[in-house]
């Protein structure tokens, strides 16, 4: 194991414990380093995010633990960032404003500028996801998973952060009833992104909490993905989108194997000095 989870979520945003008791699991782990990335304010009502006027207390309380377990665990505070053109955008602002460590940029709603007008592609319910497939798409699900990835794009081309958050996200509901991941217009959609991922050096996250939670039959993303990301020379970073304590560290020894497979030597690590490898 990596000793390490940078992607972690607690009761400020959508996860089910508190900091303190993710911290005293991850010392019981064995972990090294623990990264909080609970997800940033959005201007609308949701349940997912920290609520408004939280996010200084966020931040406040993240710090005072940092330095409180100092010497038994490595803290940092993050923020993982949805990205909606019209209603999410300025990832710098937020960086400076809350002297954030690192930042995760992700796309969990596609759309924009209207949060009434916003296709939900995560959450537990498959109904979600079909349902604004027909509202916003017409059923259409290459337009929709085009619309995806475009904004995805939007997102690395426009903003600055470090990590991209469970990439291919979009296939979590599909579960091969809308369409294949060999399908060549899928793949051109992948590749085109990551060249742009290449081209900003940003770091992709092999994300196992799709495969623990049995919402998909693969990392995010998929392993042929990871392949083409090794072509590419495109820097890894393995993490749980941990939601509560025992979801810390699960499935990391396959995800392990699977960047190996593909010809990864090294994943990436987050300390106070930076971004650096750390050897597999």
């Amino acid at each position: 194991m990596t000793g390490q989870n940078l992607h972690t979520h607690s009761t400020y945003s959508d996860g089910k414990a508190t900091p303190d008791a993710v911290i005293e699991a991850a010392l019981a782990q064995g972990m090294h380093c623990l990264g909080f990335s609970d997800h940033a304010p959005v201007p609308f009502d949701n349940s997912f995010s920290i609520r408004p006027g939280e996010l200084e207390k966020y931040c406040t309380s993240i710090s005072d633990l940092k330095q409180k377990f100092r010497e038994r665990l490595s803290i940092h505070l993050a923020l993982e960032i949805d990205y909606i053109p019209g209603l999410m955008e300025g990832f710098d602002d937020m960086f400076r404003h809350c002297d954030l460590a690192y930042r995760i940029g992700s796309v969990h709603l596609v759309g924009k500028n209207d949060p009434d007008k916003l296709w939900f592609i995560d959450g537990p319910l498959v109904e979600t996801y079909d349902e604004g497939l027909k509202r916003f798409f017409d059923n259409d699900i290459r337009r929709a998973v085009t619309a995806f990835y475009a904004q995805t794009n939007q997102m690395v081309e426009k903003e600055t952060f470090d990590v991209v958050g469970h990439f291919d996200k979009i296939k979590m509901h599909n579960q091969q009833r809308f369409f294949r991941e060999d399908e060549a217009w899928y793949r051109t959609l992948v590749c085109e992104t990551l060249q742009l991922i290449k081209q900003k050096d940003l770091i992709v996250e092999v994300n196992t909490r799709g495969l623990y939670k049995k919402r998909s039959d693969s990392f995010f993303p998929s392993v042929w993905i990871i392949a083409e990301m090794k072509r590419l020379d495109i820097p890894v970073l393995i993490s749980s989108d941990a939601h509560q304590p025992a979801e810390l560290q699960l499935l990391f020894p396959e995800a392990i194997a699977a960047v190996k497979l593909a010809g990864y030597r090294a994943v990436m690590q987050f300390s106070d000095s930076g971004w650096s490898e750390i050897n597999l």
